[in-house]
């Protein structure tokens, strides 16, 4: 079973339908008793940083979360602004992240030459860094939706597990031990994301 957290800032019908369409099980949940029962976790997001934070804490979860993640050590799928929710804090807001990841969330710009849009919002490819769980060289050249005018910058080159191209690369997909972010959106990228959200079923971690 896999719990889906909502905190009001995120496409949890989506990514629950998802899960069922690939043969899983999942559950909404939305607190701190149900995330401290939960064997796998996955943190959705859409729209600003300091509004998500806020929602977390607003609810009570941010605890339970951490004792999931760094104690319970269960897997966790960050997406779209739940990976960016992860690190340590973003330019686009005060509030300090759940701090997971040696990682900030930076904003897009672009020089007079360049001059592409943000967000950055349509298809795009990975281009896959390292080994890991949920995405192997059979996906490299597959396309994920993103929909984001922020991006994460890892501090520690061994986190990133995936980059972008979006005028330069950056990462799109990081993670450590039982933690997973993609900036994407699985639950919009059709038989590409439907082939990660299999693979995060089928993870388990080695404690």
């Amino acid at each position: 079973m896999i719990s889906v957290v909502d905190y009001g800032a995120g496409n949890v019908g989506s990514v629950i339908r998802m899960i069922e369409k690939v043969g899983g099980r999942a559950q909404r949940v939305a607190s701190a008793a149900q995330i401290d029962a939960a064997d796998k976790l996955i943190l959705p997001g859409v729209g600003a940083f300091d509004y998500g934070m806020s929602r977390l804490a607003e609810r009570g979860l941010i605890e339970a979360l951490h004792r999931a993640a760094l104690e319970r050590k269960i897997p966790v799928l960050g997406i779209c602004l739940g990976m960016q929710l992860m690190c340590k804090g973003s330019e686009e807001g005060e509030l300090p992240g759940l701090g997971w990841l040696d990682a900030n969330a930076t904003k897009f710009e672009f020089d007079a030459q360049t001059r592409l849009p943000v967000p950055h919002m349509g298809w795009n490819t990975l281009a896959i860094a390292r080994p890991n769980a949920l995405l192997d060289n059979a996906l490299a050249r597959t396309r994920f939706y993103f929909v984001h005018s922020y991006k994460v910058r890892c501090n520690d080159p061994d986190d990133v597990i995936a980059t972008t191209e979006y005028g330069a690369p950056f990462v799109s997909v990081f993670g450590r031990d039982n933690l997973f972010g993609a900036q994407f959106h699985p639950e919009k990228s059709h038989r590409f994301g439907m082939a990660m959200m299999a693979h995060f079923l089928e993870w388990q971690h080695a404690q």
